[in-house]
């Protein structure tokens, strides 16, 4: 079995416009073989996820969206049963948060929560060690069977 399907997207969903240019930047500095799907509202990526067949190798989240926050988005995601079976990593990056919000979201299963590094250099490292934690852990989602 491997554990690195690179058709797997990221989702990222992020309202800032620079904050996702940023994010591709670094993505294409590092090579990185998985697209990634960008989202500025929580309503827009719930929905990709409810009707796509991809499996996602991970979803990076701002806590601070319009309309539906990401601690509300993580909410919906874990109650839809099918969300649940896909066993998508969800982890929080966000520019700033609260002691409120960070303890708020470890209510709920996600599997971390990181506030964004200032400077390129620095955020494109910590975007790097997540997307490779990710691509060389074992989970339902990333199972293919050769």
């Amino acid at each position: 079995m491997s554990y690195s399907n690179i058709k797997s997207p990221i989702i990222y969903i992020e309202d800032d416009e620079d904050d996702q240019l940023l994010i591709q930047s670094a993505s294409k500095d590092l090579k990185l073989t998985h697209e990634i799907l960008f989202f500025s509202r929580g309503d827009q990526a719930l929905a990709y996820l409810q009707t796509t067949p991809d499996k996602p190798l991970l979803v990076l989240c701002d806590v601070n969206l319009p309309g539906m926050s990401g601690l509300e988005l993580r909410q919906l995601i874990d109650a839809d049963m099918e969300l649940r079976q896909k066993a998508i990593p969800f982890i929080f990056f966000s520019t700033e948060a609260s002691d409120a919000q960070i303890n708020q979201a470890y209510n709920s299963p996600i599997q971390g929560f990181f506030i964004k590094t200032s400077g390129y250099e620095a955020l494109k490292s910590q975007l790097e060690l997540v997307v490779r934690y990710w691509q060389t852990c074992a989970h339902p989602n990333q199972v293919v069977s050769k």
